[in-house]
């Protein structure tokens, strides 16, 4: 068993890394500080430090890292998951900067794997070359979404067109007016089948019908830094039959597909997140006093961060084996160990967070530091591609299963 990067991951990590320390740790004020001078504060994506950062690291090839195959950087999951974790330490700006940011990464996916040659040419292209912006709209605020089979969203085919009615909730990323075309899943038929009643179809942002009702908040946050989480409402909208993605009922085994890697990708830069929250912890204990002897000398605070690190390093050993177990049997032999790393990171992530406001004292709930907004989004991730509870029923399903006595 070999615990080693290979060569070329090495070579990446230390790349990535020096980048990431030359440009975008430096750079993580100057970007909050131009978006909050935007006129549309959701446009995040169009400040100017962003736009030299994108130049400078497609420039170095550190560009669409996520996607293997010729149309990305043709790296494995177990090599991309070192770099996705790097990124996670800025979790705000690097993802973006490199082109690998959700929900962005998964629609390339989706269109990569299931597009026709004329999709890809319209949309893929442009999404690989980080000129436009996407959303995926699978959620609804009327049903349980977390059963993907309920959605309500009808698409009625009419001749050449269909048809599309029905709204969507806590899409990431839409209320960016950048964001130029939706992913949007809903049902075709729904006598057929449980799991084939469902599609997926692309959608063109300025599509008669569609309209952007508002901006959802996130434990008070907009994340306007990413785009925004918006309620859409689908009115008699039109699409060319040409727009539906694969065949008709495959929307749920697409979903599938997509959500796969999509759930790894954010437990790979959750540890980057935890990693970071783990130094500020101990910058901060090393620095103050309280009691008559520095925070670091209680025997609390230590406990916390020795805890921290040994949750880390459990979480990544198994986030590397899932990522490993994708490269060699497939996302779908590596379904168990996809589902027990959407459970652990949240819930491990969210404990050392914790820790680390608790050691920042009020700053730490402050806009002082990022913790409170890392809080924020990573408790978002225990709902984000399957509530806990939903993977942890299916977990224990197949877990019964093997145990069954015939």
């Amino acid at each position: 068993m070999e615990f080693a990067y290979d060569a070329k991951t090495n070579e990446m990590v230390a790349e990535l890394t020096a980048f990431m320390d030359s440009h975008i740790y430096p750079a993580e004020k100057t970007f909050h500080e131009q978006l909050a001078a935007l006129d549309n504060r959701w446009a995040w994506d169009s400040v100017p430090v962003l736009t030299e950062l994108r130049a400078e690291a497609r420039r170095r090839g550190l560009w669409n890292l996520f996607l293997p195959g010729q149309k990305g950087a043709g790296l494995t999951n177990l090599q991309y998951a070192p770099l996705a974790e790097i990124t996670g330490r800025s979790i705000q700006l690097a993802p973006a900067v490199f082109n690998c940011a959700a929900p962005d990464t998964g629609n390339m996916e989706v269109l990569n794997e299931f597009g026709t040659e004329e999709q890809q040419r319209k949309w893929l292209e442009p999404l690989l070359d980080g000129e436009i912006r996407s959303a995926f709209a699978m959620t609804e605020p009327d049903v349980a979404s977390s059963d993907a089979t309920n959605v309500e969203l009808s698409i009625v085919r009419d001749g050449d067109e269909y048809v599309i009615n029905g709204r969507k909730w806590w899409i990431t990323g839409a209320m960016n007016p950048n964001c130029a075309v939706f992913i949007v899943m809903g049902k075709t038929d729904p006598s057929s089948e449980r799991h084939r009643q469902q599609s997926q179809i692309l959608v063109p942002r300025d599509t008669p019908g569609l309209e952007v009702l508002r901006g959802m908040e996130v434990f008070g946050y907009d994340d306007h830094d990413h785009g925004g989480h918006a309620e859409l409402r689908f009115t008699d909208v039109r699409v060319p039959v040409s727009n539906l993605i694969g065949e008709e009922g495959g929307g749920f085994a697409i979903a599938q597909a997509r959500l796969g890697p999509g759930r790894i990708h954010h437990c790979m830069r959750a540890i980057g997140i935890a990693e970071r929250a783990i130094e500020m912890m101990c910058r901060r204990a090393a620095s103050r006093v309280a009691f008559g002897k520095s925070l670091a000398e209680q025997g609390v605070i230590r406990d916390w961060i020795a805890e921290s690190r040994v949750r880390v390093e459990q979480l990544r050993l198994l986030v590397l084996k899932t990522a490993w177990l994708m490269d060699t049997v497939g996302n779908r032999g590596a379904h168990t160990e996809i589902q027990s790393i959407k459970i652990a990171t949240p819930l491990t992530v969210q404990w050392i967070l914790d820790k680390a406001i608790q050691v920042h004292g009020a700053g730490g709930v402050s806009q002082d530091f990022p913790l409170a907004a890392m809080y924020a989004g990573i408790r978002t991730l225990r709902f984000a591609d399957g509530p806990d509870e939903v993977h942890k029923n299916a977990l224990a399903r197949t877990e019964l299963k093997k145990h069954l006595v015939n």
